[in-house]
């Protein structure tokens, strides 16, 4: 199945994924957000397929920068759950692979501290992991 992305589709699946590791940074303020952030941001980096070339450059003309982390979730959730819309709809392997992308960036994220994420981590996790089935 051949995919067809428009330039607004690729802004989307960068808003989202680069945008789930950037809400955890923002979450774990507390704890390391630039481990956080470097970690997730490698796994991203590291992803294949149609979802691999999308990702490997971060979203320019969305910024991921906000006042609050409510602001940024607020840009960020509903991407992802676009962005799995998008790609279920043109092929669902490649939908399948942005959720596991997404995920183990988040998990790489989350490993960045040590020992088990705290109750923020997790709950903005579990935040991430709904708006990607929300689809």
């Amino acid at each position: 199945m051949s995919v067809t992305l428009t330039d607004q589709d690729k802004l989307t699946l960068r808003t989202a994924a680069w945008g789930a590791v950037s809400l955890l940074a923002a979450a774990g303020a507390t704890g390391s957000p630039h481990k956080i952030a470097t970690h997730g941001s490698l796994a991203l980096a590291s992803a294949t397929g149609l979802v691999g070339h999308v990702l490997t450059k971060a979203p320019k003309g969305a910024s991921l920068k906000s006042k609050t982390v409510a602001e940024l979730a607020d840009h960020v959730l509903p991407a992802l759950t676009a962005a799995m819309g998008l790609l279920k709809q043109q092929d669902p392997a490649e939908a399948d692979n942005f959720r596991g992308t997404v995920l183990v960036a988040v998990e790489a994220a989350t490993r960045a501290h040590k020992g088990e994420p705290g109750p923020v981590l997790a709950e903005m996790t579990r935040k991430i992991t709904a708006a990607l089935d929300a689809a």
